[in-house]
C-alpha cells in the first residue's frame, strides 16, 4: 500500500458517498493517514464535507450524476455511507475499473436493501431470523400479516436508515398508517416494505466485525467486544460496550457475523445487528460501514470503528483491543431551525471520563441526532449513567454565539 501526498499527483483519493456524522469521523481518520478525501452528499455543508479536501452536492440516486462525478474525481476507493445511492451504477463503475467500491459493489447492492440482505442471511446462509415477508402494496402487507406473520409485527421500508419509516403494528387498524409512514420514510420511490414477526429477545447487540489484511496479505476477520444498545422507534438513543452475555451467545453472535461478512466479502468494518435471548441469537441486519451504535468505540477502543474502517479499507493492520468500558448517549436537536448553538458543554465535560462530539449539522430538528456524549467508567452500567448525565447537560439554543466568557 502506497499513500501519497494529498492535493498532488501522488495522492491516494477516497470518495465518500454520504457525509453524515459517521462519515465525518472516517474522513478525520483518513486525513490523519495522508489520504485525499472527497465528500459527497445531497445537501451542502454536511458534517463530513466540513473536514474533507473537497465536497460535492448531487442526488446520489442519479446514476448519470454519480458516474460523471466519479469520472471527474477519479477516486481510488468509493466508500458508501448511506443507503440512498444508485448501487447498480456503482457495480458498473467497479466493473469498468473506474474505482474499487468498499467493501464491494455486490455487498453494497445487497445491504442497501433489506430484502437483499435478508434473503442472503435466511435463504442462502440459513441463519436464524425473525419470520418475515415483503410487500409492495398495503393490500400485500395485509395479506402477509394474515398469512402467518401475525400481530404484533414491525414494518420497515426496504431502504431506509436510522429507524425512518419503521412502525410497530398491534392490530389491523395499524396497517394503512404503517404503510403510509413507511412510504414517507423510505430512501427510494419504489414502494416496498419488509414485515417482520416479533422476536422475544432479552437485548440487542451490534457485533462490529472488521475484515482487514493480515500479516500474510490475506483478509482476516476481527471482532470487537459486543456493543449493547437501546432503540426508540428503531432509532438508537444509547449504546455501551461491552454488553454482558453468555459465552455461548457471544460465540454464536460471532459465528453469525463471520458468516454474513464473509459472504459479502471485501474489506472494512461491518455493523451486524443481532437479537439475543439467553444463549439464542437471531440475525437482524448488517451495515457494511461504521454503525451509529459504534460511536461508543470513540472512548472505549484504541482504534475506534472509524479508525478500523479507514485502516482496513487501505489494507493496513488493525487492532480491536479495548481501553475501557464505556457508553454513548445521543444529544438531540430539540429545535426546528438552522444554525443552532449549544450550551452546557462545559458542564458535560466536567463529569469524570467524558467526551463530547457535536456533529455540526447545518439544520436541527427536534429528534435529529446533533451530537453524542461519551463516557468511560469501571463498568458499562456506570458509564451509561455518566453518558446520560453528560447528554442531558448539553442544551440546544437559538441565536448566535457571543463568546466564551
Amino acid at each position: 500500500m502506497r499513500i501519497g501526498t494529498p492535493l498532488s499527483p501522488s495522492a491516494f483519493r477516497v470518495m465518500l458517498l454520504g457525509s453524515g456524522e459517521l462519515g465525518k469521523e472516517v474522513v478525520i481518520e483518513l486525513q490523519r493517514l495522508g489520504v485525499e478525501v472527497i465528500a459527497v452528499d445531497r445537501y451542502e455543508n454536511a458534517p463530513a464535507q466540513q473536514v474533507a479536501h473537497r465536497a460535492h452536492v448531487i442526488a446520489m440516486t442519479d446514476a448519470k450524476a454519480l458516474r460523471a462525478l466519479v469520472e471527474k474525481e477519479r477516486p481510488h476507493l468509493i466508500v458508501p455511507e448511506i443507503e440512498a445511492i444508485a448501487t447498480d451504477e456503482l457495480a458498473r463503475i467497479e466493473a469498468d475499473g473506474l474505482a474499487e467500491v468498499i467493501p464491494t459493489a455486490r455487498a453494497t447492492q445487497l445491504t442497501m436493501n433489506r430484502e437483499g440482505i435478508r434473503r442472503l442471511a435466511a435463504e442462502e446462509l440459513g441463519l436464524k431470523t425473525s419470520p418475515y415477508a415483503f410487500a409492495s402494496t398495503a393490500a400485500e402487507l395485509k395479506e402477509a400479516i394474515e398469512a402467518g406473520i401475525g400481530f404484533p409485527c414491525f414494518v420497515k421500508p426496504v431502504m431506509s436508515s436510522s429507524g425512518k419509516g419503521q412502525s410497530l403494528l398491534k392490530g389491523p387498524d395499524d396497517i394503512q398508517p404503517a404503510w403510509d409512514y413507511a412510504m414517507a420514510g423510505g430512501r427510494v420511490e419504489a414502494p416496498r416494505v419488509i414485515v417482520e414477526g416479533l422476536v422475544d429477545f432479552d437485548y440487542e447487540i451490534t457485533q462490529l466485525t472488521v475484515r482487514a489484511k493480515g500479516a500474510s496479505g490475506e483478509v482476516e476477520t476481527h471482532f470487537c467486544e459486543a456493543v449493547g444498545h437501546r432503540q426508540v422507534k428503531g432509532d438508537y438513543v444509547e449504546s455501551w460496550q461491552p454488553q454482558q452475555m453468555s459465552e455461548k451467545a457471544l460465540l454464536a453472535s460471532r459465528d453469525i457475523a463471520g458468516k454474513v461478512t464473509a459472504a459479502l466479502g471485501g474489506r472494512g468494518i461491518f455493523g451486524v445487528e443481532l437479537f439475543v435471548k439467553g444463549d439464542e441469537v437471531w440475525f437482524s441486519e448488517v451495515s457494511p460501514r461504521p454503525h451509529d451504535t459504534g460511536l461508543v468505540t470513540l472512548i472505549t477502543q484504541y482504534q475506534s470503528e472509524f479508525a478500523l474502517h479507514a485502516r482496513a479499507i487501505l489494507g493496513l493492520p488493525v487492532t480491536v483491543d479495548m481501553i475501557s468500558s464505556g457508553a454513548s448517549a445521543v444529544i438531540y436537536g430539540g429545535l426546528e431551525e438552522k444554525g443552532i448553538a449549544f450550551e452546557g458543554v462545559d458542564k458535560a465535560l466536567s463529569l469524570p471520563g467524558t467526551d463530547i462530539r457535536l456533529f455540526g449539522k447545518p439544520e436541527s430538528f427536534e429528534r435529529r441526532r446533533m451530537g453524542v456524549a461519551l463516557a468511560r467508567a469501571a463498568d458499562a452500567e456506570e458509564a451509561r449513567k455518566i453518558a446520560k448525565q453528560a447528554a442531558d447537560a448539553v442544551k440546544p439554543v437559538s441565536g448566535p454565539v457571543s463568546g466564551t466568557k
